[in-house]
């Protein structure tokens, strides 16, 4: 029987290890997490054994989040690896009306506001006061994707969001086939460790003529201790 030899080799073109960053203090609070919630106790830990990784890694620029929690995971980054930290709005989390930031759960209006903003996630076209839907993230991930792709750096280290993160995967595995009821299932069935590290390469094999996204690992976090 004839065989045909396939190529076992693929070209690596980028490399991007993302973070999300250490627990901040509003996420174990019973409130409306706003950008300058800053890291908790526990979270400053997490985001030092972080650094303390990333000193292995070879990475050519470090980006971050300029919301408050990830603004300090990256600077405990370059701070162990003497890396510059330069601040992207593409990879903040997803932005929930500014009318609630800050509320409790137990307030019956920004309870309200938060149903059905969250329910614009996953159905295009809705809008709610003046947070994001699920086009408005869909598009910053298609932004966030070709901004790092475009970069001239081979290696690039991303402190960013969960629910961000979450959605750039989704959106780089399904491509043009992301509907907000995938998108929801998606959501709720990765989750996204503080800190944990995720790993996406831009490469191509040899039965490719262009390189593509791929997904090389998903929140590792080994080094929680």
């Amino acid at each position: 029987m004839m065989r045909i030899q396939m190529a076992k080799y693929s070209t690596v073109h980028k490399v991007v290890y993302f973070v999300r960053h250490g627990e901040s203090e509003a996420n174990t609070a019973p409130v409306v997490q706003s950008p300058e919630s800053p890291l908790s106790e526990l979270g400053r830990h997490q985001a030092q054994l972080i650094a303390e990784r990333a000193t292995q890694l070879r990475f050519d620029a470090l980006i971050s989040s300029p919301f408050a929690r990830a603004r300090e995971t990256a600077q405990e980054i370059a701070q162990d690896t003497e890396a510059d930290v330069e601040y992207s709005d593409l990879f903040v989390e997803r932005l929930k009306p500014s009318s609630i930031n800050g509320k409790p759960f137990t307030d019956p209006a920004a309870s309200a506001i938060w149903e059905r903003w969250e329910e614009s996630l996953f159905t295009p076209e809705i809008r709610v006061e003046d947070g994001e839907n699920f086009d408005d993230l869909v598009a910053r991930a298609d932004r966030a994707l070709s901004f790092l792709e475009g970069r001239p750096e081979h290696a690039l280290l991303v402190v960013t969001h969960g629910y961000f993160l979450r959605t750039v995967i989704a959106r780089m595995l399904m491509r043009d086939a992301l509907t907000g009821s995938i998108h929801r299932a998606f959501q709720s069935s990765f989750v996204s460790q503080n800190t944990g590290m995720t790993v996406i390469r831009l490469e191509n094999n040899a039965l490719e003529s262009a390189p593509r996204w791929r997904l090389f690992t998903f929140n590792d976090h080994s080094h929680l201790r």
